[in-house]
């Protein structure tokens, strides 16, 4: 199992404040690299393109997926659908999964978060 580092970048929900250059800002912090935004805080996370989006490399996201009710997943530039066996797994921890490109799912990460839903994103870093 991908686990993300052994301590969260920050440790609570926080919205994205920009990202482009290979990274993203976030409570006056700065990360080079896809992130993680879930409800326990953001976390690092390996992925640099939308084919290591996995069952493994989601399981930070699963492991929290009582607190989560959407994830947003961020896949760079590219336009990516979700592979039957990821939509299997989210159905049945009953969170509704929906990809787009990273700058849309990180806009509309901030405004749920903002509206206090239950909402993580999965986002992969852009230039």
């Amino acid at each position: 199992m991908v686990s993300p580092s052994p301590a969260p970048h920050f440790p609570r929900p926080a919205p994205v404040e920009s990202y482009g250059k290979g990274g993203f800002r976030f409570a006056g912090m700065s990360h080079r690299g896809s992130l993680l935004f879930l409800p326990s805080g953001i976390w690092a996370w390996p992925v640099t393109e939308a084919e290591g989006i996995t069952a493994e490399t989601l399981a930070p996201v699963i492991a929290e997926a009582d607190a989560i009710g959407i994830l947003l997943i961020g896949t760079g530039r590219t336009r990516w659908s979700l592979p039957v066996e990821l939509m299997q797994l989210f159905a049945t921890h009953r969170i509704s999964a929906e990809t787009s490109q990273t700058g849309q799912a990180a806009n509309t990460y901030n405004i749920l978060l903002e509206e206090g839903r239950r909402v993580a994103a999965a986002l992969i870093a852009v230039d």
